[in-house]
């Protein structure tokens, strides 16, 4: 705020001081303010109709009474409410009314002279124009003259001043300075910047533009107003592009697993396509080439779920699955309900929904029976008791349904032999369950409980995995690294009313497999079992007996194994805690098909000509990914959490952010570290070169830029100078075409723009940057994007924003997991868009690979990366609509988003 000191620039006291004497002017000027809006009305219901219409209703005759006003612009007024920017403010346009027909307060206008508009307007919306002959300095608002244009009618110029009216004009020059001091101390959005009439000869001092309407749109977030500036081409609002985009998006390609924290995720189906999922999608990979070779394949998706998957499980016959979700909201807070689906893999047609408002939290595991052609399918919910259910499949009815335990529930099965017997296990547990029918009537079926004893064996304090044995026992993996053997004994039934026989299981033996936990067995064609361990990453194969007949060990940086599923012939599929999915054999050892982040993502930047990507994020890697062969070329640890990152032109290097202030430029091709370099301590949200590789700009949390000279294709750079003026943190930023500007965006919802070629200087007056082309658009907030924002936003709905490369599309990753594809320029409220689902949190950033091919999207909590295929209308070379010359909105008024 200009002239005013700052709370952080002084002793304690003296900012108390003076911000008690600003409140105290501000209250005498409110007052003075009143005055001069009461004196105008009066003077207006005194004069106003004598002297602006003739009897027969036509305008009042001027000094010249053959100009008239051109066509379109509205007649001057006198006070109005005038749409300036931000906010709206009342505009005293003080002319006195004694006197003479045809004199005025202000200096005559010459003959053929026209009016230069001069004075100050901030963001915040006062502005004036003084006499002519007299701009006044930039910052002070002078009094209202009436407008000496020789081109537009006097509404009121009838009188100069007489005695009786002096001390009434004095007042009213008082009451428009008092306007610009109230607007100047009290104004935090724009701080000083000046609007279209802040100069003369600007372009606010055009002739058509004598008062802000029709030059600006603005809209708010958190009730706060943001102005944007209409680009001069616009000229109406119907000519902007309407409706969806011709384009559409394909999800081509699925990067990660979810193997973190979930189990029950890998599978293989009857087509010898591995099904596994991670976040809303359920992925079928068929795998390329042969074991331990390249990944190549190909993937198709299930995307019938509205929030994350957390388990699967495949029907006898190979070809159904099922899978369950998580409970969500969505993005008006309400609650959505857990659900399972059943659907075809050949298809991927939905079959059928079970339990649609029975689960409480999500479903935590669920398995087909293996007889009764998998008639039935076994839930368990993850809410406090941990209800374990029998449903019909076909029917999607639920059969019975008990109270499992308070105890988190692991794994679930039917035995193979005996849909009437059914297994959970979790913490410090194994439950033996029969299950009666009930005849297939609803609700009628029962389900009993037998706890497993230990006995004399440790009790273990999770058992996560089991699995059935032909002969009838069963092998359990516990959190001590044992597998236990149960064994199955027979004894008649004593219940009354119950006849038949009753299953019990002991253990009958336990073999110590693994250091720590074992999270995973499987059961092999050829009898063998595999147990996969957690702290020692191990794969061991078991004989009869339990006797080790072959073990290989995951190398350490794809973690620990979290599932095994047999492949074809000898083929193995792991997938581990580090959300990889790997394929080998014990013999060869194995390698990565699939492989994704572990936390957080945020950083995302596409190759300036290859189809590449990199990303980073919480996990502390950065992983540069090929788009084409659909793999991870590379990736490395950080030590640190990356933020941000971007390619040069030259694609020779990539510079990364990261969360304390630090930022590294790295060799794509060595992965050598060039710069390190540190600014400040707080987090780096975006960092972005010019268009020309010659400058290097890095938006931090301290609400400074940091601008950098760069040279050597980016391996040198050198300190240049910083952009100050944000209020709050950056948040995106963007450079002009001729990489001399830069416009960017803050967390309080700013949109500043820089001169950084003539010294890193903000451009007070924003008006001026309308008509500049920008090289991306990844900023949130301007005129050419704003109808992307949602009604009701609160400012942190929109993530990210790209703009194609051809300028005819523009992507939105929004908060509540979806991308959308909007038309470029999106300058309308409330705009179309297409929407595309399948991120199962927050997309944090979306961006397009350099030929507009392809569109990546991260998801955050979810670890997610999503390559969509960019189909329908292409083509290179600009939209149609560019922002020198854009179809653009009237300038007949200003709009209210």
């Amino acid at each position: 705020m200009d002239g005013a000191a700052g709370p952080g620039e002084g002793p304690a006291h003296e900012t108390l001081q003076t911000l008690s004497q600003r409140l105290r002017v501000q209250e005498e000027e409110m007052e003075l303010v009143k005055a001069a809006l009461a004196e105008a009305l009066r003077l207006l219901r005194l004069h106003g109709p004598s002297t602006s219409l003739q009897s027969s209703g036509t305008p009042a005759p001027t000094r010249d009474s053959s100009i008239t006003a051109p066509p379109g612009l509205p007649p001057t007024c006198s006070p109005s409410l005038v749409s300036r920017g931000t906010q709206t403010e009342e505009k005293l346009e003080m002319e006195s009314s004694s006197g003479p027909p045809g004199l005025s307060n202000g200096p005559p206008a010459l003959p053929g002279a026209s009016e230069e508009p001069s004075g100050t307007q901030s963001e915040g919306g006062c502005s004036s124009s003084s006499g002519a002959g007299s701009p006044g300095p930039p910052g002070v608002l002078r009094p209202v003259q009436p407008l000496q244009r020789s081109d537009t009618p006097r509404r009121n110029s009838s009188s100069s001043s007489s005695p009786s009216e002096r001390p009434r004009q004095k007042l009213s020059r008082k009451a428009a300075s008092s306007a610009n001091l109230l607007l100047r101390s009290g104004s935090t959005e724009s701080r000083g910047s000046k609007d279209p009439l802040s100069s003369p000869g600007g372009p606010g001092s055009r002739r058509s533009n004598y008062n802000l309407e029709g030059i600006s749109v603005k809209m708010f977030l958190r009730g706060r107003p943001i102005t944007m500036y209409i680009p001069s081409g616009i000229r109406s609002l119907e000519e902007l592009p309407s409706g969806p985009p011709p384009e559409t998006l394909s999800l081509d390609w699925v990067y990660g697993y979810r193997g973190r924290d979930s189990r029950s995720n890998l599978f293989v189906l009857r087509s010898g396509e591995v099904v596994y999922f991670i976040a809303c999608v359920v992925v079928l990979y068929r795998p390329g080439g042969g074991p331990g070779g390249p990944g190549g394949g190909g993937q198709r998706h299930y995307r019938g779920h509205t929030d994350c998957v957390r388990c699967l499980a495949v029907h006898p016959d190979g070809v159904r699955v099922a899978s369950g979700q998580t409970a969500g909201v969505d993005k008006d807070g309400k609650p959505l309900q857990p659900v399972v689906h059943i659907w075809d893999s050949e298809t991927l047609l939905k079959l059928q929904e079970i339990g649609l408002g029975a689960f409480e939290r999500g479903v935590g595991a669920l398995a087909f029976s293996a007889v009764d052609q998998g008639a039935f399918l076994c839930v368990v919910d993850d809410s406090n008791e941990h209800m374990l259910s029998v449903w019909d499949c076909s029917r999607g009815v639920k059969l019975a349904e008990i109270k499992s335990t308070n105890d988190s529930v692991l794994a679930v099965g039917f035995s193979p032999r005996d849909s009437s017997c059914i297994v959970t296990s979790g913490k410090s547990h194994v439950h033996f369950w029969n299950w009666s029918g009930g005849a297939g009537v609803p609700g009628n079926g029962t389900l009993t409980r037998k706890q497993g004893v230990f006995g004399k064996y440790k009790k273990p304090k999770f058992i996560p995995c089991f699995v059935f044995l032909p002969d009838g026992d069963i092998l359990t993996g516990d959190s001590e690294g044992n597998i236990l053997t149960w064994g199955r004994s027979v004894s008649d039934s004593k219940t009354p009313g119950r006849g038949g026989t009753k299953e019990t299981y002991t253990i009958v033996a336990q073999a110590h497999a693994h250091e720590g936990s074992i999270f995973a067995l499987c059961l092999r064609r050829d009898g063998t079992v595999l147990s996969g361990g957690g702290r020692d990453r191990r794969l061991v194969q078991w004989g009869p007996g339990l006797v080790a007949l072959q073990e290989a060990e995951i190398p350490e940086h794809f973690g620990a194994v979290r599932a095994i599923a047999e492949g074809l012939g000898s083929e193995l599929l792991v997938g581990t805690t580090k959300n990889a999915l790997l394929r080998g054999d014990l013999a060869q050892g194995f390698s990565p098909v699939i492989q994704g982040h572990t936390d957080e993502l945020w950083g995302l930047c596409t190759h300036p000509s290859q189809n590449r990507f990199l990303t980073c994020g919480h996990d502390r890697q950065l992983c540069l990914w090929d788009g084409e062969g659909h793999a991870l070329a590379w990736s490395m640890d950080l030590k640190e959490t990356g933020l941000c990152a971007d390619f040069h032109p030259s694609g020779a290097v990539v510079v990364v952010g990261l969360n304390t202030g630090r930022w590294l430029v790295l060799d794509t091709e060595t992965r050598e570290i060039v710069s390190d370099v540190t600014d400040g301590n707080e987090q780096l949200s975006v960092v972005r070169y010019s268009p020309d590789g010659l400058y290097l700009a890095i938006g931090s949390h301290d609400n400074m830029i940091y601008i950098y000279s760069v040279s050597s294709c980016g391996t040198k750079s050198s300190r240049f100078g910083r952009c100050m003026g944000h209020s709050s943190f950056i948040t995106h930023l963007d450079w002009s075409k001729d990489g001399n500007f830069i416009m960017s965006n803050s967390g309080d919802y700013e949109i500043l723009y820089w001169d950084v070629a003539g010294g890193c200087k903000l451009l007070r007056n924003r008006y001026e940057s309308r008509d500049r082309e920008w090289a991306t658009y990844t900023c949130v907030l301007g005129f050419h994007v704003y109808g992307v924002w949602p009604d009701g936003s609160d400012g942190t709905d929109i993530n990210s924003l790209c703009r194609s490369h051809n300028e005819r599309v523009v992507a939105v990753a929004d908060d509540f997991c979806k991308v959308h594809l909007f038309q470029y320029p999106c300058a309308r409220a409330k705009a179309p868009s297409r929407m595309y689902s399948g991120h199962g949190s927050h997309v944090t950033s979306v961006r397009f690979t350099h030929d507009d091919s392809y569109l990546v999207s991260l998801g955050g909590k979810d670890a997610s990366i999503f390559q969509w295929r960019v189909l329908g209308a292409g083509g290179s070379g600009p939209s149609p609509v560019t922002p020198s010359r854009t179809p653009s909105l009237s300038p007949a008024s200003s709009l209210d988003v």
